[in-house]
């Protein structure tokens, strides 16, 4: 997590090489885009709702789509 929050720009590399290696399908990224969201929620922490990375979603965006997530998360589990 650190690394990818001090990459530049922050938190792209291991969520966007792997869209880029299966055409955008977000499905076959489900983990790097789990932890491309999870870097960007400490970025926001970090650096405040009003810091901008073009690798992640305004910050209440961001919120809103990792609720999303949890709550896909827990149907699929169920």
């Amino acid at each position: 997590l650190q690394k990818d929050l001090e990459s530049n720009p922050p938190c792209k590399p291991r969520a966007v090489h792997c869209l880029g290696r299966n055409g955008f399908d977000e499905a076959k990224c489900t983990k790097y885009v789990d932890a491309l969201y999870e870097c960007c929620q400490s970025f926001y922490e970090k650096k405040g709702d009003n810091a901008t990375s073009v690798c992640c979603p305004k910050a209440s965006l961001l919120r809103l789509k990792m609720e999303q997530r949890r709550q896909d998360t827990g149907k699929n589990s169920k």
